[in-house]
């Protein structure tokens, strides 16, 4: 595949998940259209050798998998990634009146840097649950896709030191500003209502929320020679998109897994989390005897894919000097011996050996001695279902900015080498 047509589907698949709802809906999409089935937690399930499917858990988390054919090794070679990312989320008691101007009160979700949001057009997205004309609750996706609030910064005469040491009160400085003379009476569930009617949705009244606010710049290959791919959400739309590609090209008899899940940039602990049941709920309802799960857990191998810090040409020094991953040099193999990435030596090798297989680059972190580093779901899935995990990840930079910037020739690179593993006979 071109490495441009690749390029152009994930800006696609960016601009159309402001919010884990959204990136769910538009993965369930593509599996739908490559001849994935949809399965339901309350059916009884009849899935045979060799079919694909895929379900979802509170419409924030997927799992789409192939089941191995019957003279297939019975393993499953399985991702993960996760469809949230830092972001501010509106209050449920959201109005704010002041001075003339109308705004919405903010909740900072994850670990965002802050002041990159200020100055930027800002629009809206989530999951609104209302009630439709017959009086029935019904759960509604909604996206303005337009420019709708932003977050003026204060001007450096009235804070002669901003340049110096500012630091971000969330409660106080990201009020989000929505308008003027918008009334006393304005009504933020009023405005989702007549947005979804304007959406061709007969909802009778808003009754609560899920939402945040997104850059609404579109993603865009940047530098002399576009080296570069900048968009919001990278982190983790980016391995949602390089997973799914690589699931449905993927050419094999054998099992394959897909997971991407909600909150881990909040600690995973969730129903819908890594923490949370759901992945191994569905390995037990694909092999119902313990026994035979067990066997397939101890044969199988997961890669935890996320974005991993690529060394930062003016912050060099923040890495340690024989561990700076670059862009566009391949993805990364993450490794701490704390435990807060889940690589051991025998699925590094493993991936090593695949990239080699397919002439890949391949590069791997670690972080400096003297500082911590963040984590994955990857530890939290290896100890959850025992399997062996590796963690692996697009170097970027201005990871948890409103907007980051990857290589542009790492995404492909990556979907490629995660291809070869979904395809691979390897045994470790």
């Amino acid at each position: 595949m071109p490495q441009k047509d690749y390029l152009n589907g994930l800006m696609s698949f960016i601009s159309d998940s402001p919010t884990p709802f959204h990136a769910v809906a538009a993965m369930a999409q593509q599996l739908t259209a490559a001849g994935y089935g949809k399965l339901e937690v309350a059916d009884k399930w009849h899935v045979q050798a060799g079919g694909r499917y895929f379900i979802t858990r509170n419409d924030s988390t997927i799992v789409a998998f192939q089941l191995p054919k019957k003279n297939a090794l019975q393993r499953m070679h399985m991702v993960g990634a996760h469809t949230d990312s830092p972001c501010l989320k509106v209050k449920p008691n959201a109005e704010i009146h002041q001075k003339g101007y109308q705004q919405l009160g903010v909740e900072v979700y994850g670990g965002a840097l802050l002041h990159p949001w200020f100055d930027r057009d800002l629009s809206l997205a989530g999951r609104v649950v209302g009630r439709d004309n017959q009086g029935q609750l019904v759960s509604y996706l909604l996206d303005f896709k337009r420019p709708l609030a932003c977050i003026p910064s204060l001007a450096i005469h009235l804070d002669r030191e901003a340049n110096k040491a500012h630091s971000v009160n969330p409660q106080t400085d990201l009020p989000v500003l929505l308008g003027q003379t918008l009334g006393d009476e304005f009504s933020l569930r009023s405005l989702l209502v007549d947005e979804l009617k304007a959406n061709g949705h007969e909802v009778d009244k808003v009754i609560d929320y899920e939402l945040s606010f997104y850059d609404f710049q579109a993603p865009a290959l940047v530098g002399v020679k576009q080296e570069f791919l900048a968009a919001a959400r990278l982190d983790n739309l980016l391995s949602c998109y390089m997973g799914l590609t690589a699931l449905v090209a993927a050419q094999t008899d054998q099992g394959l897994l897909l997971i991407c899940n909600d909150h881990e940039e909040v600690g995973s602990q969730s129903a819908e989390g890594a923490q949370g049941s759901f992945l191994m709920s569905v390995l037990q309802r694909i092999y119902p005897e313990t026994e035979l799960l067990h066997q397939v857990l101890n044969a199988s191998t997961f890669i935890s894919a996320d974005n991993a810090h690529g060394v930062h040409p003016n912050f060099a020094n923040k890495h340690d000097e024989h561990h700076g991953p670059r862009l566009n040099q391949g993805p990364v193999i993450k490794v701490n011996a704390n435990q807060r990435y889940a690589t051991n030596a025998v699925t590094s090798a493993m991936v090593k050996e695949l990239a080699a297989h397919k002439d890949l680059p391949i590069q791997t972190f670690v972080v400096r001695s003297d500082m911590t580093c963040g984590s994955t779901i990857g530890p939290i899935t290896a100890a959850q279902l025992g399997v062996r995990t590796l963690d692996l990840g697009v170097p970027t930079f201005a990871m948890h900015s409103i907007r980051e910037l990857a290589g542009s020739a790492d995404p492909l690179i990556t979907h490629q080498l995660l291809q070869e593993f979904f395809e691979s006979q390897i045994v470790v």
